[in-house]
């Protein structure tokens, strides 16, 4: 809770003519006096942010209306009110603040004025009138000083200081005032005491208010004699009713509230819940039978006993630890994805060899619809395990995993306890999904509450703030999924092995398509597989024309979305069975949407295929130089990154320093200037791997060597003209591959990654691994007709030729464009 407190002594001549207003309800506020206020309204608690950061003054009106959630407008409330200050103030959670007020004087509406999201008005400062000493007002005061210390003996809500303050206020105003913020009378009366300027028609309104109020007083001390007769006949009957309630337990006639209580006493003897979780029980329990079951203390206390007592403390599932049965359900389950089900098959291997084993956390991580979260139920199917999943995305607030203390209203434990009781044991496979989507805020970071839950050496003893006793989460296999990894904090990720699902080839998303996503979208449209077919060049079709990702899930649509048309058509009678070929395909989908790649046909200097890497796959990636008159110096273009920016500097640093290797004259860079572009502008692009094509479309430029056909190539360089490795090969070369090239250049460190290549892929393609800048240009340039510069000239047609640039970038519709502007490829 944050304070902020002041004094002020603020005059009436200070009161600025303009001020915000504040709605009261079922309250009034006298000038002197002092007013504590809570305040929840959104608009409220603007106002009061505007007023501390200024002078602290307000004006507060009483609201016609009382309800107190809605918002006030100027028809609602009165005219007159007072002029109020802020003496202290203290902000609460949930938009709650908590003010002590006092009051200067009264004040009069003339005009409202907008522009705020609360009301403010101009208003004018009442002055009281008819201020005198004579003795009709001495007699009133003297009455009403006499009167309210009758009242203050029989309020015992009222402090007997109070009486004694009253009668030392000589002011006449004041004294009416007082008087009339501190009695019990209704709300009404005390605005219109508040409206009267009079001081003398005040004190005789509060005469009537003092003795109305005192003859009610009077009138409930008679009431209170009589009820103490009668609660002496109440305590009499009490006394036999319990002696009643003893004979009903000998005669085993309990009733409801008893019975409750002995079913959680049963229970806490049957679960054999662990010494900390029966202790807290016990004295739970305890003070439950000491509550009524009407107190809202009765419905916590319940509550958190259920909680204790239907959670598994000591049930669990036994593993099969199978490893043949458990290698069958993976295969069966999911096609491919080699390394990370040879992972998973090592981790239950272990499992069977060394039941006590903590083992890692796995992480699965890739692009979306590769199988991560489908991976981690097969899991939980070859133990025989449960399997329970909470999505993590766009949780902020740490009680979601450590849950809430008792303290609040509506507590509740966290999720990983929640998920646990629904699952039934206590060691179920427990997948926590997005985890790289976890972010922080005010309310906590649950991140760092994973933490614990996620270290096999503290999760024995981790304790929910709502339980507040150990729950041990050792024998829970935890897994988690992630799309990218720079955004889980280094901490939690540490905790973690990563297994990386990389993106389905052409050949592995035609037959996951024939073997698990057809039959399904088939069963879920109300088809039978007399009803429809797929040909193998359909869904060839869909998956290089209608679809261009790493995962399964547009697949997956599209071929839902054939299914629809079809069960139309059968719901129709127009057919009763349909064969899907590719020429099909457009009544169904409408126009392919991708078009095919061609990086193979290049046909003039300075232009070189390079390969990107993509969320949602690899994609080919054109790199045109050329060189023109002048003396700018590099112009690139192509919304460039700052990596690439500086890849194509270090490109041509590294060509101008060798000039004499590529026989360049040295005036050449001082009379030209050098234009690298990168097409599909408005598509973002940035990434360490991009130096290697760069300075192959320089060279190529400068010497007027056309590359080789069918070559591609991928990596970053150093101003030594090293070259470095770089990621992503997979996609890389599965999308060189689609797009006709044969021949790959590729940094001599990423030889290793070639185990993930497809055979057939391989077997199609020649691999030139190097880690030398001059053996990648000998190897993309035919040095048998190296010339230099002087004698070809300029090609000016280098960077205007769209010809072999065009079909680098496949046909996109809006939607899809803008999709590809928010993602930046990797290169």
């Amino acid at each position: 809770m944050n304070e902020i407190q002041t004094s002020v002594n603020v005059s009436p001549d200070h009161i600025p003519e303009i001020l915000p207003l504040l709605p009261i309800v079922d309250t009034n506020l006298f000038p002197k006096m002092v007013l504590p206020l809570v305040i929840m309204q959104k608009e409220a608690i603007e106002l009061i942010d505007e007023c501390m950061a200024g002078n602290r003054i307000l004006g507060l009106l009483l609201s016609k209306r009382s309800d107190i959630g809605s918002k006030h407008s100027s028809g609602d409330l009165y005219t007159v009110g007072t002029v109020a200050v802020i003496l202290k103030m203290a902000k609460m959670e949930e938009n709650r603040a908590q003010l002590l007020i006092q009051g200067l004087s009264r004040f009069e509406v003339k005009e409202y004025i907008d522009g705020k999201p609360y009301l403010q008005a101009r208003i004018e400062v009442l002055e009281s009138t008819n201020i005198t000493n004579d003795k009709e007002t001495l007699a009133l005061m003297s009455n009403i000083v006499d009167q309210y210390e009758k009242i203050v003996h029989l309020s015992p809500g009222l402090p007997a200081e109070i009486a004694a303050m009253v009668k030392s206020i000589q002011e006449p105003d004041i004294l009416a005032d007082m008087v009339a913020s501190t009695i019990n009378a209704p709300i009404l009366e005390k605005q219109n005491v508040i409206e009267m300027m009079d001081v003398k028609a005040r004190l005789k309104k509060v005469t009537r208010l003092v003795n109305d109020q005192l003859e009610i007083l009077e009138m409930g001390s008679k009431i209170q004699s009589q009820v103490k007769e009668d609660m002496d006949k109440r305590q009499r009957e009490y006394y036999l009713r319990q002696q009643l309630k003893t004979i009903r337990e000998e005669l085993g006639e309990t009733d409801d509230e008893s019975v409750e209580i002995e079913e959680y006493r049963q229970k806490i003897k049957s679960e054999e819940l662990p010494e900390a979780a029966a202790k807290e029980a016990d004295r739970e329990l305890k003070r439950l039978s000491r509550m009524h079951p009407s107190s809202s203390e009765y419905v916590v206390s319940s509550s958190y006993l259920d909680w204790l007592t239907s959670l598994p403390w000591n049930k669990k599932s036994e593993d099969k630890l199978d490893i043949k049965e458990a290698r069958k359900i993976l295969d069966q389950d999911h096609y491919g994805l080699e390394k990370p089900k040879k992972r998973v098959l090592e981790y239950l291997a272990v499992r069977k060899l060394k039941k006590d084993s903590k083992g890692p956390i796995l992480c699965f991580f890739g692009p979306p619809g590769t199988g991560k979260t489908s991976l981690g139920r097969s899991i939980a199917r070859a133990l025989g395990r449960k399997f329970v999943r909470i999505a993590l995305g766009g949780i902020r607030d740490e009680a979601e995993i450590r849950g809430h203390r008792r303290t609040y209203v509506g507590a509740l434990p966290g999720r990983i306890i929640q998920e646990i009781r629904r699952a039934g044991t206590n060691n179920p496979v427990f997948m926590l999904d997005e985890i790289d989507k976890v972010s922080s805020s005010y309310h906590g970071d649950p991140s760092s509450a994973l933490l614990e839950v996620l270290d096999p050496e503290q999760n024995d003893s981790f304790t929910d703030h709502y339980l507040d006793v150990p729950f041990d989460l050792r024998d829970v296999i935890f897994l988690t999924t992630a799309n990218v990894l720079h955004t889980i904090p280094a901490p939690l990720r540490d905790r973690m092995e990563v297994l990386e699902l990389t993106g389905y080839t052409e050949e592995e998303k035609l037959k996951i398509a024939t073997r698990y996503l057809i039959p399904r979208q088939r069963e879920a449209n109300g088809l039978k597989t007399s009803n429809i077919r797929f040909t193998q060049g359909a869904v060839k079709e869909i998956i290089s024309g209608y679809t261009r990702e790493s995962g399964l899930r547009n697949l997956e649509r599209e071929i839902g979305t054939v299914c629809r048309g079809v069960a139309s058509k059968i719901a129709e009678e127009e057919a009763e069975m349909v064969s899907i070929g590719k020429k099909e395909l457009h009544a169904y989908l409408g126009p392919v949407r991708n078009m095919q790649e061609n990086g193979a046909n290049i046909t003039v200097p300075g232009v070189v295929v390079g390969l990107a890497w993509t969320p949602v796959g690899g994609d080919i990636l054109f790199v045109e130089a050329t060189a023109m008159k002048g003396s700018k110096g590099l112009i690139l273009t192509g919304q460039l990154g700052d990596v690439m920016k500086e890849s194509a500097r270090t490109a041509m640093s590294y060509l101008r320093g060798n000039a004499s290797t590529f026989n360049i004259e040295p005036e050449f860079f001082e009379n030209h200037e050098i234009h690298i572009h990168v097409p599909a502008g408005a598509i973002p692009k940035d990434g360490p791997s991009a130096g290697v094509t760069m300075l192959t479309a320089l060279a190529s430029l400068v010497t007027g060597q056309v590359v080789k056909k069918k070559l591609a190539m991928t990596g970053e360089i150093t101003l030594r003209g090293e070259v470095l490795p770089v990621g992503g090969i997979k996609e890389k070369v599965i999308a060189a591959n689609r797009a006709g090239i044969t021949e790959l250049i590729l940094p001599k460190w990423n030889e290793k990654d070639m185990e993930d290549i497809p055979d057939n892929i391989k077997d199609a393609m020649t691999f030139t691994f190097t880690d030398k800048m001059d053996v990648v240009v000998k190897n993309a340039l035919d040095l048998k007709n190296f010339r230099k510069i002087e004698k070809s000239g300029n090609n000016g047609n280098n960077g205007n030729n769209r010809k072999s640039s065009e079909p680098s970038e496949p046909c996109k519709n809006q939607e899809e464009e803008e999709k590809s502007a928010s993602v930046s490829p990797k290169v």
